[in-house]
């Protein structure tokens, strides 16, 4: 019969992987990833051009840079917990719809960040951060990226096209027709994707005032709509 002793009794595997556990290194990872995640957040804190910002999902950025250096000091000593991390984290579906595509980029920069940090990368997270956050200010703060109007204007005589389609022409650099269509009760609408001269939106009240118009709609258009 095989001998017992005190110290086999309170062996556990999970006390050998503490001992193997580095706190000092840990923490200069989740440090550091916490301080490119608050980077990230005043980058896009600055950058940001939309209408509606949301704090919630910029912290949730530093979050994540922080999660994911986590994760990787995790699964990086043990090959059959990456596997299980793997596995467990495929289930995973988030529902959230991102509408900006820059959103998309600073979830990847948040996510990269925080693999290189875990991974002990910290100068090339550093030098890489800088970088990116100064190209994304010079990009978007500085360069104005002009979006097409949509023009929608409903009308009931075809005759009054022609004077639409004139004042279209007098008030924007660049035009074109992008659909037309035939309702029932012989109601038109017709679409326009306007470049507006100077911004200059006032000529949507002389087509709403036309004998014939029943409605006319500008939109600004950069891929979805925005009324």
């Amino acid at each position: 019969m095989e001998n017992v002793s005190f110290n086999d009794i309170f062996k556990s595997s999970i006390l050998e992987k503490t001992s193997s556990f580095s706190i000092v290194d840990s923490l200069i990872g989740l440090l550091v990833a916490f301080f490119v995640g608050l980077f990230i957040y005043f980058v896009y804190k600055k950058t940001f051009s939309g209408v509606i910002y949301s704090h919630t999902f910029n912290i949730s950025l530093i979050i994540m840079s922080m999660a994911t250096a986590l994760i990787i000091m995790g699964i990086s000593s043990n090959v059959l917990l990456s596997l299980g991390m793997v596995g467990a984290l495929s289930i995973v579906r988030f529902r959230t719809p991102i509408k900006d595509p820059m959103d998309i980029v600073y979830i990847f920069w948040a996510i990269v960040s925080g693999i290189l940090c875990g991974a002990g990368f910290i100068p090339l997270v550093v030098i890489g951060s800088i970088l990116i956050g100064a190209v994304l200010i010079i990009f978007i703060n500085k360069i104005k990226i002009e979006n097409p109007y949509l023009l929608i204007v409903k009308y009931s005589d075809l005759n009054v096209e022609n004077s639409i389609e004139h004042v279209v022409s007098e008030s924007s650099r660049k035009y074109s027709v992008k659909s037309k269509s035939v309702m029932p009760g012989h109601d038109y609408e017709v679409t326009y994707e306007i470049r507006v001269k100077d911004e200059d939106l006032g000529f949507i009240n002389n087509i709403s005032d036309m004998d014939a118009v029943k409605s006319a709609v500008m939109l600004s258009y950069d891929g979805n709509f925005t009324a």
